[in-house]
């Protein structure tokens, strides 16, 4: 019995192991790609596979119903074949962002119906405001982690109402109180997955600097962001890490050397914080594929920093 338990108190000591990507968008070139049988995430299938959990920014619908959103000069869709390729890669995906509402509330909620299916899970948009700021829990190795989502990037006429799909919008105030109640429920760590920032911006703005650090005086453990396309650096506030933009990981169409390279981070967490942290490099060829960038030297850092390191990725 003694041996019973200290082996059951070994596996909850273990760290586990959670990955974050950036920006997925499984429409046009990527499509394209899928539909012909390829696998835009095939180079970082092992990084993948050898985690605990993955999470990516889905920057599309996955539905063949909707009609698309006028005035918007970019709009996706993916078919939903795209979800062959995301079963098995990610654990779930935030819908908290700026593309998701493309073709408007049909394409959404079939969207939510598809990834159900698929098992994949989601978060940062519902069927109405409550569904969409629901976190995604994550119940590993004895932790009970909370990931919230929400988008601040127009239009939000993509914001989820009481009794309207869509996505959760950054109101700072929501925000934080959400932070409270899953502190409340029993969360042991806290990460928000904010979709916000500027275009092709190469740092971010102070207010999403100053809005990051009352995320974490409130009680999160880290803030992760994506959006602008591009990476923004990273920091660390009271010992926490804050990876402003994770920039592009699955995406075509950009000219940019800097919009063709993308970070996937990845962290080792236990009940005391986030133990360790890297961003890996990715680089997007003509096809929106992500290939890993060999002795390319990227932010990282690890419990008890008070500044970011930078690490050579392998």
């Amino acid at each position: 019995m003694g041996i019973a338990l200290l082996a059951a108190l070994t596996v909850q000591a273990e760290p586990l192991t959670l990955i974050f990507a950036g920006d997925v968008m499984l429409d046009d070139g990527p499509g394209r790609l899928i539909a012909k049988g390829g696998d835009p995430l095939a180079p970082f299938a092992k990084t993948l596979k050898a985690a605990d959990y993955r999470i990516a920014n889905l920057e599309t619908p996955v539905a063949r119903s909707g009609q698309r959103s006028a005035g918007k000069p970019y709009a996706f869709r993916a078919h939903p074949r795209v979800l062959r390729v995301l079963r098995g890669r990610f654990d779930a995906v935030t819908l908290a962002n700026n593309h998701v509402g493309d073709y408007g509330h049909a394409a959404l909620l079939e969207t939510l119906r598809r990834l159900d299916a698929a098992g994949i899970g989601h978060f940062g948009a519902g069927k109405n405001l409550i569904e969409a700021h629901q976190p995604l829990w994550i119940e590993r190795h004895g932790l009970k982690i909370a990931i919230l989502g929400y988008n601040e990037f127009a239009p939000r006429a993509f914001e989820a109402g009481t009794n309207t799909p869509g996505t959760a919008w950054s109101e700072d105030d929501h925000v934080i109180s959400d932070i409270r109640a899953a502190k409340a429920a029993g969360a042991d760590l806290i990460i928000p997955f904010m979709h916000w920032g500027w275009e092709y911006e190469p740092a971010p703005s102070p207010r999403l600097q100053s809005f990051a650090r009352r995320m974490i005086d409130e009680g999160a453990s880290m803030v992760v962001g994506s959006h602008p396309h591009v990476t923004q650096g990273a920091d660390v506030y009271q010992g926490k890490p804050i990876i402003y933009s994770l920039g592009n990981f699955v995406f075509d169409g950009f000219e940019t050397p800097e919009a063709k390279r993308g970070w996937l981070l990845r962290l080792k967490l236990d009940k005391t914080g986030v133990l360790e942290w890297e961003t890996l490099a990715a680089k997007m060829d003509g096809h929106g594929t992500p290939h890993p960038v060999a002795g390319a030297t990227t932010p990282c850092g690890k419990a008890g920093d008070t500044r970011v390191s930078l690490c050579r990725n392998p």
